[in-house]
């Protein structure tokens, strides 16, 4: 009888799929982490009034979880096609 377990070889990344992997979070955080700054920072150096910062801020936001939606189906993506 076959069974649906799959090897240590098979579930595990390449070094290339982990390393886009980790830089996709990286960029994630770094997106997430700009748009609050411009959010809650009031002395950064943009000339923006508290209405557009907060947009660009909420933009900036939105942008990341798009980036890290599409970072996970990516990855779920490529461990269904071993099936």
């Amino acid at each position: 009888m076959l069974s649906k377990r799959k090897s240590h070889q098979q579930t595990q990344k390449s070094p290339i799929q982990r390393f886009l992997f980790v830089l996709g979070i990286v960029f994630f955080l770094m997106y997430f982490a700009l748009g609050l700054m411009i959010i809650f920072w009031e002395k950064i150096p943009l000339s923006l009034t508290r209405n557009g910062r907060l947009a660009m801020g909420i933009l900036l936001i939105a942008y990341s979880f798009f980036r890290f939606i599409r970072l996970w189906q990516s990855t779920k993506g490529n461990n269904n096609e071993d099936e």
